[in-house]
Formats: C-alpha cells, sequence, structure tokens
C-alpha cells in the first residue's frame, strides 16, 4: 500500500527525492507536531499520504486542520493512533468528516497489548471497535461515541508508575527515537 516512515521525518529532502524514485506511495507524520511541521511536505509534494497522531498534534481541532491541509494538497489523510480508545475514538470522529481520508490505524490485538489490557479494556461499550469487514460502524454515542469505564481505569490505574518511553539510541549512542 505505501512505504511508511523510510526515512527520518527531518530528513525532507531525502524523503522528497526517494518519491521522485519510486511509484509506491510515501507515508509519514506520526512524528510531526503540527501545520507548520507539515506544511513543507505538502508543498514539496514529498508525502502521498499524512499520518499525524491526534495525541502529538495536541487534540481533535488540530488533527482536523491538518486533514484540511491534506485534501487542499492532494495528499491521503491517515491517522496514527496505536493508542487506547479515546485517542481512536477522537481520529474516528475526524476520519468521518474527511473527505481525504483513507485508512485508519487502531491497536485492536496489537503485540504490545498481548496478555494485558486492549482497545476494549477500558470501555463500557466494546462494540465499537468491532471490526467487519475491514471496517468498524461510525460511533454514534454522545461525545465522542464511547463510553469509558473509570471503575475499571481508576482500579487498574491504582499504584501505577508513570510510563516512560525506553527511547531508542543508535549503536554510536545516538538518539534514534
Amino acid at each position: 500500500m505505501s512505504i511508511e516512515e523510510p526515512l527520518l521525518s527531518e530528513n525532507i529532502e531525502g524523503i522528497k527525492n526517494l518519491s521522485q524514485h519510486t511509484s509506491t506511495p510515501i507515508a509519514l507524520g506520526e512524528r510531526l507536531y503540527s501545520r507548520c511541521d507539515a506544511k513543507p511536505y505538502f508543498e514539496s509534494r514529498a508525502v502521498d499520504i499524512l499520518q499525524p497522531d491526534v495525541c502529538h498534534v495536541g487534540g481533535i481541532s488540530e488533527l482536523r486542520r491538518i486533514a484540511t491541509m491534506c485534501e487542499t494538497y492532494d495528499v491521503a489523510l491517515a491517522p496514527h493512533c496505536p493508542l487506547g480508545p479515546i485517542a481512536l475514538a477522537a481520529c474516528v470522529q475526524v476520519d468521518a468528516c474527511s473527505a481525504n481520508f483513507a485508512i485508519q490505524e487502531m491497536s485492536l490485538g496489537i503485540h504490545y497489548n498481548a496478555r494485558t489490557q486492549d482497545l476494549t479494556s477500558y470501555t463500557k461499550n466494546p462494540e465499537v471497535w468491532n471490526v467487519k469487514d475491514g471496517y468498524i460502524d461510525l460511533l454514534i454515542g454522545p461525545g465522542l461515541g464511547i463510553e469509558i469505564d473509570e471503575e475499571q481505569v481508576r482500579r487498574l490505574s491504582a499504584g501505577a508508575e508513570p510510563w516512560v518511553s525506553p527511547g531508542f539510541l543508535g549503536p554510536g549512542g545516538e538518539v534514534r527515537e
């Protein structure tokens, strides 16, 4: 379908060069944090699919603005969302009103949730994430369309330590991510 994040996102010239040498669509954007970060990719025509993360860009409003910019530049929208039900529900709301929406990432059954909580664990209406023929139904409940199981969230978070990204270092000790 596409080449995802073929180079570090700060290497716009390299991504533009690669895009001129392949017919496979280039997708990136999960490490971009605003419309301003995305704009150079649009202007240089370096990407075909943008993957902004609703949590990284600051929420639904900025994600929607980025989606509109994508449409203006004829770039498909495929929001990045390996997170939980609130982030995914926010993405789905933007997906539903974006003419250039292509595909939605979701963490249902993803490897790092194996034998622990999953996308459906924290909601009282987990059926909203039932996938049928590659699709989920539009969320129709109030707000984002999901009902958080606050009692379960409190129970599971009791005594929890804040999560810290492990980071990724290269062989020379340089920060990679």
